[in-house]
């Protein structure tokens, strides 16, 4: 399987001057080759294969007095930015005909200065060192191996982002890493004032780096509305704010790796609520609570690492009654209102806490039960795979 490892870097002045001329010949190759594309839709023609525009954006462009200078960089991230565009022209098009997977893909959008800036270099157009990585007409660049890598990359892309620092990712091929198997199971209730409740009784507190800062980037925000676009003073409060959501973002990653090994390392079978956080967040009292937790990229780092350490991943449906349901008899009260947290079994009398009880049912619900029905009784839950493409939610749905 493939994994990829990324890296600080921190480019000379020249090196930096070489690297924006790099962003920008990828940037234009990319979006004359797209303006191309969506011409000839419009005129009712079909798109250019890529090797077409590949020979009239980049080989024939640098014959041209407007774009000569396209031959100062290397040509291999040239290529590689227009393969990108054919790959992403692939996408929206196996996803408008039903054969794609996973939420609507939208066709390609024109790339801009203000926006992250990448380039891809594959073979022969880069070198690892001991100390520094060389890059074709960029020069060495310092890197800090925070870590060693596996094995040889097949390919590596600079990134500059909004907070003006550069990384490099390299794309590696590694063996998956089976750990030793375990009894222990799991499921997983994720909410929001507390991130995530275990079905064996833990529960786990967010960093929330936003709501703890809010009060610094209002300061922030109301400063940067006050300079004029385009000038010195206006980019000097960009940067900040850039800085600002950058440092929010390291923080979030950093609870989310940590706490998903960990889930991994201890536990053989994890079991997940599918949650529509895209509908959620267009609740505008919880979008920003939900948006500063990272649902979704929780789910995504335990989907990669159970693969690649063998661990058991499951999903259940977002419709599966997990809070109604008493978790020691199976009995469905009915629908809580999100300010109840504790509630009694009109059935059994168990008295329930709201997040453990959802937890202890979605473990079920994923077909890990101690009995013969999970419950106790006579009730049986089935397990439910979530529908990739499922976005839509129904009307006054709420966050468990």
């Amino acid at each position: 399987m493939k994994a990829r490892f990324k890296y600080r870097i921190y480019p000379t002045l020249g090196q930096k001057y070489r690297l924006a001329r790099l962003f920008g010949c990828v940037r234009v190759v990319w979006n004359d080759s797209l303006a191309c594309c969506q011409e000839k839709y419009k005129s009712g023609e079909k798109k250019p294969i890529n090797s077409e525009l590949q020979k009239q954006f980049i080989t024939q462009a640098k014959k041209t007095e407007y774009r000569e200078w396209l031959s100062e960089v290397s040509a291999i991230p040239l290529q590689q930015s227009l393969n990108d565009l054919n790959q992403a022209y692939q996408n929206f098009f196996k996803s408008t005909q039903g054969k794609r997977k996973g939420r609507p893909v939208k066709p390609p959008k024109f790339k801009t200065r203000k926006s992250r800036q990448t380039a891809r270099f594959t073979k022969g157009g880069f070198k690892v060192g001991q100390h520094k990585v060389y890059l074709a007409k960029i020069g060495k660049l310092k890197i800090v191996w925070s870590r060693e890598l596996p094995n040889v990359p097949s390919s590596v892309t600079i990134i500059k982002d909004s907070a003006n620092r550069y990384f490099l990712s390299f794309v590696v091929e590694i063996l998956p890493e089976t750990l030793p198997k375990t009894d222990n199971s799991v499921g997983i209730d994720l909410g929001i004032k507390t991130f995530a409740t275990l079905s064996n009784g833990q529960k786990i507190d967010a960093p929330k780096p936003l709501k703890k800062r809010i009060n610094k980037y209002r300061k922030l925000s109301k400063s940067l509305s006050k300079k004029a676009k385009g000038t010195n003073r206006h980019e000097k409060a960009r940067l900040k704010i850039a800085k600002f959501h950058a440092k929010l973002k390291d923080t979030r990653i950093d609870f989310l790796h940590k706490l998903s090994t960990e889930i991994i390392r201890e536990n053989q079978t994890i079991v997940l609520e599918d949650l529509n956080v895209s509908g959620i967040v267009k609740n505008r009292k919880l979008s920003r609570a939900i948006s500063d937790l990272g649902w979704r990229q929780f789910r995504t780092f335990l989907e990669g690492k159970a693969e690649k350490y063998g661990r058991d991943f499951r999903v259940i449906s977002r419709w599966e009654p997990t809070s109604q349901t008493c978790s020691s008899c199976g009995f469905k009260g009915g629908r809580l209102d999100l300010s109840i947290r504790e509630w009694e079994c009109l059935n059994c009398g168990s008295k329930h806490d709201r997040d453990e009880n959802a937890a202890r049912n979605i473990l079920v619900a994923g077909g890990q039960s101690e009995t013969l029905n999970g419950h106790g009784g006579k009730h049986e839950t089935t397990a439910k795979v979530a529908a990739a493409c499922e976005m839509s939610t129904r009307r006054g749905a709420t966050a468990r």
